[in-house]
């Protein structure tokens, strides 16, 4: 008898071939501490950072710390089930949520679980919360306005697509208003917005969607809700989970609007996970980390070059600080990652200013390459004079004696402050903005009462749609300001003023 070696070999292969795919191997490990929301883990050696783990109670993590002899985990749940030896089970893969066109319209939690009692969302496409910004070379520059209708901005701290706008100031001062009036203003322009509430009231996130409905905004955005009382884990995950909601429709060819609301209370979870976690604490508390913890995230906004599809992710981040305290941590190290800042103010708002934008302390590092040439040619020394303006101010309050020079600089930089007042939820079209700031640069201001201002430019508004039609067409569809429509503007301002002052002396009598 003899043995073939080679037909030995063949039979071997033959019964691993039958083998191979009939075992399910998974690596499990045992909970060996459970509280505060952080589960240690022993016996997943072989864990990613940022893996979805799943527990025998149903309960879902994500490892954060891999340590030498267990995992760090954070509970998604609250985990009153889980105890001490309850198995953990690996899923292979960092967590992820379901993204693409079923979710407009949708509120939604930080896993993209539906918040508004509607259908389940369709799990056919899936993004990781956590990725990697776009590269340099795979990016263009930022050149396309993004108008938020309004005025003070897109006249003086003009926001393009793709670039990263914060929006910072105390308590009460209307940072969300900003936000949600910038994306009010995109509802018939074809951006797709995604609002992201970090540790918001419940009460406050619904009044937000119902603004947003009822203005008909709501049909176009992502609304990604992580309440006050969800766990830290959530919260500092909705952001990233927002993001990666808002790249499907980039890589798609799309722009899109994203607001986090607001990441002071973003950082504020992770300082919680992080000391729970027994990572060393920093300044004010904060891990050493806390700046990668948002420069990851706003790293992802960008304008995507055309063999990508020219999509873009336009972020508003908003920062809360407190007595407008702009030196703090978190505030600076935003500001140090984001192309600019819109500053509000305490003063301002309660003075009656609103929105209370402080100009002097506002910027766009954009600047006018994010602007259309009508705008330019209007706005360009707007910031110049309303500088001046408050030099003057200043010097008049010491003094009781003026020149008539000084005393129609004084009015005319009032005027202009009176003419950026605008009521919250109504943004103002870019064409109807030149018309506003073009008489109020030019001087026909200059006799109109200040509580007549916002009457006397809504009219001048309406008589140009009715009496000069073209004129609004011509500066929205070629985003310029010729000399003929600036002659046009001057005779329909000329002859408004005229019936204004008419109408002004037959209502005294």
């Amino acid at each position: 008898m003899t043995i073939d070696i080679h037909e030995i070999n063949l039979a071997l292969i033959e019964r691993v071939k039958h083998t191979i795919g009939t075992h399910n191997l998974e690596e499990v490990g045992t909970v060996i501490q459970i509280g505060d929301g952080i589960a240690r883990i022993y016996g997943l050696d072989n864990c990613m950072a940022g893996e979805l783990l799943e527990f025998d109670t149903g309960d879902q993590g994500m490892a954060l710390n891999l340590e030498e002899d267990n995992v760090g985990c954070v509970l998604f749940s609250s985990g009153r089930a889980i105890r001490e030896g309850t198995q953990v089970k690996r899923t292979g893969r960092t967590t992820r949520v379901p993204v693409g066109d079923a979710l407009l319209g949708r509120v939604v939690s930080s896993l993209s679980e539906p918040l508004d009692g509607g259908a389940q969302l369709p799990s056919d496409i899936f993004r990781p919360v956590e990725a990697l910004a776009t590269g340099v070379t795979e990016r263009q520059p930022v050149t396309q306005p993004l108008q938020t209708g309004i005025l003070s901005i897109d006249s003086m701290i003009p926001i393009g697509k793709g670039q990263r706008q914060l929006i910072i100031g105390d308590r009460q001062t209307g940072k969300t208003a900003i936000a949600l009036d910038a994306m009010i203003n995109q509802r018939d322009k074809d951006v797709i917005c995604v609002y992201v509430a970090i540790g918001q009231k419940a009460s406050v996130i619904a009044g937000i969607v119902h603004t947003l409905t009822v203005h008909g905004a709501m049909k176009n955005t992502v609304v990604v809700a992580s309440t006050s009382s969800d766990p830290a884990p959530l919260q500092f995950l909705a952001p990233y989970a927002g993001c990666a909601i808002a790249e499907e429709f980039m890589y798609a060819g799309k722009d899109v609007l994203i607001v986090y609301d607001d990441l002071s209370k973003h950082a504020v979870a992770y300082r919680a996970m992080s000391l729970l976690l027994k990572r060393p604490p920093g300044r004010e508390a904060y891990p050493g980390d806390v700046f990668y913890l948002h420069s990851r995230l706003l790293e992802r906004a960008a304008r995507l070059s055309d063999d990508l599809g020219g999509g873009s992710i336009t972020a508003l981040p908003i920062i809360e600080t407190l007595s407008g305290d702009i030196s703090a941590y978190i505030p600076t190290n935003v500001i140090s990652i984001t192309d600019g800042q819109i500053f509000l103010e305490s003063e301002l708002f309660h003075s009656g200013f609103r929105p209370a934008i402080n100009v002097g302390l506002s910027v766009s590092r954009v600047g006018g390459a994010a602007q259309t040439k009508a705008m330019k040619k209007v706005a360009g020394s707007l910031r110049i004079d309303l500088a001046q303006y408050r030099e003057l101010q200043v010097f008049s309050q010491l003094g009781s004696d003026l020149d008539e020079s000084t005393q129609a600089r004084l009015n005319q930089g009032a005027k202009l402050m009176d003419t950026l007042k605008q009521k919250q939820y109504a943004p103002v079209p870019m064409e109807e903005q030149v018309i506003v700031l073009f008489s109020a640069k030019h001087g026909y201001l200059l006799n109109i009462p200040h509580y007549d201002v916002d009457r006397f430019n809504q009219g001048l508004v309406t008589f140009v749609k009715e009496q000069y039609p073209g004129l609004l067409n011509d500066i929205r569809e070629t985003k310029d300001f010729s000399p003929e429509n600036e002659a046009l503007l001057k005779e329909a301002a000329g002859s408004y003023l005229g019936a204004f002052k008419t109408s002004q002396v037959g209502s005294a009598i």
